[in-house]
């Protein structure tokens, strides 16, 4: 009841006006939301502030304006929709920039390689999603579809269904049995075959409008497709209609009817 009630009066307070510059000035996609969805945006944002941490990696120093940034584009996948604000996730860990980490890949004949990797986000179900702050900063700044914070944040909403990552969200919530296995079916039926003309496309060496990455597996098909539904909404629309009307479902959202100005 507490935590209730504390959510109740963090999300009818408006952002601070240093917030608010904060994310005018570098959240490309906030102008373009609706007046209302901005309000709800801020409510969220005070929210997600309030419950989870930050920490500063590699000697980076946290800001005001990492957090806003971060949280605004993390609340930006729960407006309209019932939310208990990433439940799993505690700690926002972020780097100066892309940070590397060892692998472990087979390379064949019962031989693996360590090595390592560059990247510049991750997601863990055990509660911290990892960010580099010079591509997120960039990416924020301009409309487009890559987003790192998105995408991690996608994968977040991916184990809320209380399993493992596998591009199927928690649907349906609050409705009939029936209808939740119908949304699950429909779901299943539309990002299947939309994963699969990736691939297929990618083998064919034909040009695609979602990046090449979401073609690793369905949980990262899943995050590709949510970078690109408030990317450039438009496009896919238009190439990926099925998709796009999927996403459209899901969050709740038309990021292709939102305001250009």
């Amino acid at each position: 009841m507490w935590k209730i009630s504390r959510r109740k009066k963090l999300l009818a307070t408006p952002l601070s006006p240093e917030w608010r510059r904060i994310a005018e000035t570098q959240c490309a996609f906030y102008h373009r939301l609706p007046v209302a969805d901005r309000a709800e945006l801020a409510g969220h944002v005070q929210v997600f502030l309030a419950e989870k941490k930050f920490e500063g990696c590699g000697g980076l120093v946290i800001t005001e304006a990492m957090r806003v940034v971060i949280a605004a584009h993390a609340c930006l996948l729960l407006l309209h929709r019932q939310t208990d604000y990433y439940p799993q996730l505690q700690t926002i860990l972020v780097y100066p920039g892309s940070y590397v980490v060892p692998v472990t890949r087979h390379v064949g004949g019962g031989i693996w390689e360590e090595g390592w990797q560059s990247r510049s986000g991750e997601s863990w179900q055990t509660g911290a999603i990892v960010l580099a702050w010079e591509e997120v900063s960039r990416e924020a700044r301009n409309s487009q579809p890559d987003n790192v914070v998105l995408h991690e944040f996608a994968h977040q909403l991916d184990y809320e269904d209380g399993g493992t990552a596998d591009g199927i969200p928690a649907l349906g919530h609050g409705e009939s049995f029936a209808l939740r296995q119908e949304r699950y079916a429909a779901w299943t039926r539309v990002m299947r075959a939309e994963y699969e003309q990736l691939r297929a496309r990618l083998s064919a060496g034909e040009p695609t409008f979602l990046r090449a990455y979401g073609a690793t597996n369905p949980p990262e098909f899943f995050a590709v497709a949510t970078e690109s539904f408030f990317g450039d909404a438009a496009e896919m629309q238009r190439q990926h209609p099925a998709l796009y009307a999927e996403l459209k479902w899901f969050y709740r959202q038309d990021p292709a009817g939102w305001n250009e100005g």
